[in-house]
């Protein structure tokens, strides 16, 4: 609520108001699937939290969702501050907006789309600065096509007005060679909006209500020319889906290069944009770092690991590892074949081995646990050594329980320590031994 509370004051102070509405009603049937396409995912997130996050970079005063097909399922993977509205049924992009006539207000309104997740911050930032500069009542983004076929063309007079925009499949013989397309997004005055949604009328080859229908009623329409349409195009099947990832990749690995980061094989690697890492850190081939992680300098990530929301210090090895929801202070090492599970934090000078698993474990500063090992529930002091084979049984079957190692205790190969325990500083554990009971410090 103060964030957005934040954005209405700077908004309001810079007149620059303004609401975004993301359509994603549609069914989707080229994507031959049980669930709604803006569901599918790229890099680990869905297609419309992809649209809602780029939209939240633009500071608006609230953003809308209108949804159709199986909308319980998308309004469980939304963000609790956007609004949402149904459309029940298809009867075409005007129709959409129509759905949340509610929604629209006196400030400007963008119209975004659910199922493209390439549109970036910079083109819509330039798409609304040419609206308000020239005071229009709607600005549509366009491209300019070599092959325009299958979009709707951008008809002008001969001295560059914009008249209208014809869908493609409703196209005459001489507005089919016009390569001027109409990318998709468009805003508007929002009470310019209002007025020409209810002129429109559904007199088109699909019988459809056209949002492209409204701009003709309008006096002041304006056009912005996309750079790189690759940033408009949506997601049909699953080939798209797959193109729209490798051009997100290459995107993501490119800026990283060129601010420090060295990937040894792009091709191999995924990161997703949001994620953060530092100069000088090293990314090996086959290695996926997602949501929202932060790698420090001099880092060494892969071969053949996963990472996900994970807090990264300088100079940390992890090797054919997966890593989720977890902390990691500097100069710690990890793998190979560690599993890192929520809520596990390794503090400075950690060593966690080959085959090794936390969860819910504070692994304090110069401990080491090397081979073999499972430590859930557990907080561990500085200095220790988890023998080989060790376990925290941490579940009786009903509850789980937490499990207490001092500092400079050594745990000897193949013990079970069963929680709930405490083991005192300096405490030594023989291999092979079965822990049921608190420890004071044994010599």
């Amino acid at each position: 609520m103060k964030i957005m509370l934040k954005y209405i004051l700077y908004n309001i102070v810079s007149g620059c108001v303004m609401r975004v509405l993301i359509l994603a009603a549609g069914l989707g049937k080229r994507m031959k699937s049980k669930y709604p396409k803006v569901m599918h995912k790229i890099m680990g997130k869905e297609l419309i939290n992809w649209v809602i996050d780029t939209a939240k970079k633009l500071n608006p005063s609230k953003i809308g969702v209108v949804l159709g097909h199986k909308n319980e399922l998308v309004k469980k993977i939304l963000p609790d501050d956007i609004e949402v509205f149904y459309q029940m049924e298809q009867l075409g992009t005007g129709h959409a907006v129509m759905s949340a006539k509610d929604f629209i207000a006196d400030e400007d309104i963008l119209i975004l789309y659910g199922d493209t997740p390439l549109i970036t911050e910079k083109t819509l930032k330039n798409l609304l600065e040419k609206h308000r500069n020239t005071n229009a009542d709607a600005t549509i983004l366009t491209a300019i096509l070599n092959n325009p076929t299958g979009y709707g063309r951008i008809i002008k007079n001969e001295i560059g007005k914009f008249i209208d925009i014809v869908e493609d499949v409703d196209t005459n013989e001489e507005q089919k060679k016009i390569k001027e397309v109409n990318a998709g997004f468009v805003v508007f005055k929002g009470s310019k909006l209002l007025e020409g949604l209810f002129k429109i009328k559904p007199n088109n080859n699909q019988g459809e209500y056209y949002l492209t229908d409204v701009p003709k009623f309008l006096d002041n329409v304006e056009t912005y020319t996309l750079e790189d349409f690759s940033e408009v195009l949506g997601i049909n099947n699953r080939i798209q889906l797959a193109e729209a990832e490798k051009i997100l990749k290459e995107r993501t690995l490119k800026n990283l290069m060129i601010n420090g980061v060295t990937i040894i094989d792009p091709d191999t690697t995924y990161i997703s944009p949001e994620v953060k890492i530092g100069q000088d850190t090293i990314i090996h081939p086959m290695t996926f770092i997602f949501g929202n992680t932060e790698i420090g300098e001099d880092c060494e990530i892969g071969p053949m690991t996963r990472i996900l929301n994970c807090k990264i210090g300088n100079n940390v090895k992890v090797i054919r590892s997966e890593c989720e929801d977890a902390k990691i202070e500097n100069n710690v090492s990890v793998g190979p074949y560690s599993r890192l599970r929520t809520g596990t934090v390794l503090k400075d000078n950690v060593k966690i081995g080959n085959f090794v698993e936390t969860k819910k474990t504070i692994v304090n500063k110069n401990t080491k646990a090397q081979h073999l090992t499972y430590l859930g529930d557990a907080t561990i002091g500085e200095d220790v050594n988890i023998g080989a084979g060790t376990i925290t049984c941490n579940y009786d079957g009903k509850n789980k329980h937490k499990t207490f190692i001092g500092d400079r205790v050594f745990v000897g190969s193949n013990s079970s320590l069963v929680a709930p325990l405490n083991i005192e500083n300096d405490s030594l554990i023989g291999a092979g031994s079965t822990i049921t009971q608190d420890i004071q410090k044994v010599l």
